[in-house]
């Protein structure tokens, strides 16, 4: 499943062929994805010229004159830019089209994504409202997650996750922020210390921040067939290595299964 970093690298791929410029018509060959495609996006949309394309939390939108475009990628879900000429394939659910023959095409083979319209402020949106903050942004910090965790019961993990708490750390980089900070994903929220949290808060920042970097750096061309941005070419520390020695202490890297969700941890790191 796409994480932030990768969303970002979506965002950043696609950006320059779609900032300034006119849509000119949607093509919706499925509607039904993690909730229908709005049947009017092609008459609200058509002739609206695309004045910014920006991301909140997993989601990409795109700010048009009236409104916004969301998209989301869900579990399977990718955009690639192609030109009106590119014939779809089985599971290319919608184009937006641009001037410049361009085309930004959604592929979503589970049909977990979705594209929503809203009419006003965005982070208004039922979506977008209850969101937390962006990890790498200022309010995200020491005392704030400080705050969230006091008397939580829940494991640290599952509460880095919950979008609610903080947006866009998804299980992969979970599991590495937590080998960063030294802090066994077990350990239940509200019993680790401020000095912790504030190591867990930096171990995030720069976990993101160097995924991004990674992206960015294995993007070479948006326009190619399958419209991947290199997911994933960041070293990953514990996350997919269990039985594997630790590149910190040489301990083998432990996985077990933590809200239905694999966990890797290498049990001397973290305490």
């Amino acid at each position: 499943m796409p994480e932030l970093p990768e969303v970002e690298t979506s965002r950043c791929g696609i950006e320059p062929y779609l900032l300034n410029k006119k849509i000119t018509g949607i093509v919706i060959r499925q509607h039904k994805l993690r909730w229908p495609i709005p049947k009017n996006l092609p008459t609200l949309a058509t002739g609206k010229k695309v004045l910014a394309v920006s991301r909140r939390a997993k989601y990409i939108y795109l700010q048009l004159e009236n409104g916004n475009i969301i998209i989301h990628l869900g579990m399977s879900g990718s955009l690639r830019i192609c030109t009106k000429k590119t014939p779809p394939e089985k599971h290319d659910h919608i184009d937006i089209i641009v001037t410049g023959n361009k085309v930004l095409r959604l592929r979503d083979p589970r049909k977990f994504g979705c594209v929503l319209w809203a009419a006003n402020n965005i982070n208004q949106h039922r979506l977008i409202k209850p969101l937390g903050p962006e990890p790498l942004e200022a309010d995200f910090d020491t005392n704030y997650l400080k705050t969230k965790a006091t008397n939580r019961t829940c494991s640290i993990k599952a509460l880095i996750m919950n979008s609610h708490i903080v947006v866009g750390v998804g299980n992969i980089y979970a599991s590495e922020a937590l080998f960063r900070a030294g802090i066994n994903p077990k350990v239940k929220a509200g019993k680790i210390s401020r000095p912790r949290l504030q190591k867990l808060v930096d171990a995030i920042k720069q976990t993101l921040s160097e995924a991004i970097k990674a992206g960015g750096t294995t993007l070479r061309d948006f326009t190619a067939s399958d419209g991947q941005p290199g997911y994933f070419a960041q070293e990953l520390l514990v996350y997919g290595r269990e039985g594997e020695a630790c590149r910190q202490c040489g301990a083998t890297i432990k996985q077990f299964t933590q809200q239905a969700r694999s966990t890797f941890y290498c049990a001397k790191c973290q305490k």
